[in-house]
């Protein structure tokens, strides 16, 4: 499949979508001190890591921050899992989108560093929200982690833009309490310019999620000249007022924040000159989805 903004899609390498990573796309374990304090075990033969990534039990991290308020309720331990499928214009993590620049990390021993921080968690109702990337091009892995938190007693949600929805199994789904959708647009020809890929999957994500009552928070971004056109905001209000499982809907002004690290990548940076929306425009796409009953942020 080519990918319409180089070639590159996928696992950020081959071009491919895959349901499950092969072994060569999770980083091999280095046997030595793991990623922002994160222990990794001694290193594995090649047949040892190809049936450890098929199980789940590595997968492959960029990186992990605590934070309050901002992907999902109370203080969250955010993952940032390395690989993602699309390739959005105003991605601000581009850093997160090869599974393989990532960092190998054992399942277990993330699970360890969660256990840490769950007074925090108790204290604020917060939790862990994997994010990436693409949390979802690692569905063995995201399995295994979401198992484990739920075991140890702690909120779980993700942050996905849904075109991976299918990775997600219904046993993993029930390890669940919200996902954070990243609805990207409400016109097909929009989407694929934005990203590179395909509405449909998104929408067929969310409509499966509210058939199950998963709690949703849908986050549309607001850019001018490319998702801001009115008909746009109108399609994306439409759908998500049709899912009562959305609990709210955060309207996100565009930022330059991420632009740094594409020119840091050498990466080709399309909206170099475009201005974040104003007030009032965030406002008014805002008033879009109140005026459906929706609760805004």
């Amino acid at each position: 499949m080519t990918h319409p903004h180089g070639g590159i899609a996928g696992d950020g390498v081959t071009g491919e979508i895959r349901l499950e990573p092969a072994g060569d796309d999770v980083p091999r374990l280095r046997g030595s001190a793991g990623l922002a304090g994160i222990d990794a075990a001694e290193a594995m033969s090649r047949s040892e890591h190809f049936a450890a990534v098929r199980a789940g039990e590595i997968g492959s991290l960029h990186s992990w921050e605590l934070v309050t308020a901002v992907d999902g309720p109370g203080t969250r331990l955010t993952v940032f899992l390395a690989g993602c499928p699309l390739r959005c214009l105003y991605c601000h993590n581009p850093d997160t989108l090869k599974m393989r620049d990532g960092e190998a990390v054992r399942a277990d021993d993330l699970l360890q560093r969660i256990a840490r921080y769950r007074p925090v968690f108790d204290a604020t109702l917060g939790g862990v929200t994997f994010s990436g990337g693409e949390p979802l091009m690692q569905p063995a892995f995201l399995a295994r982690m979401l198992a484990g938190c739920k075991a140890l007693g702690v909120h779980t949600a993700i942050d996905t833009s849904g075109f991976l929805g299918a990775n997600a199994s219904d046993e993993m789904l029930d390890n669940l309490d919200l996902v954070l959708l990243d609805f990207k647009s409400g016109i097909p020809e929009t989407y694929r310019s934005v990203t590179g890929r395909d509405l449909a999957p998104t929408i067929a994500f969310g409509t499966r999620l509210n058939e199950l009552a998963i709690p949703m928070w849908i986050r549309f971004v607001l850019v001018p000249g490319l998702t801001d056109d009115p008909d746009n905001i109108q399609r994306v209000a439409d759908t998500v007022a049709t899912w009562g499982a959305v609990h709210r809907v955060e309207v996100l002004p565009f930022h330059q924040m991420g632009r740094d690290k594409w020119a840091s990548l050498g990466l080709d940076y399309q909206l170099g000159d475009v201005e974040p929306p104003s007030a009032e425009e965030t406002a008014a796409a805002r008033d879009v989805f109140a005026a459906r009953g929706l609760t805004v942020y």
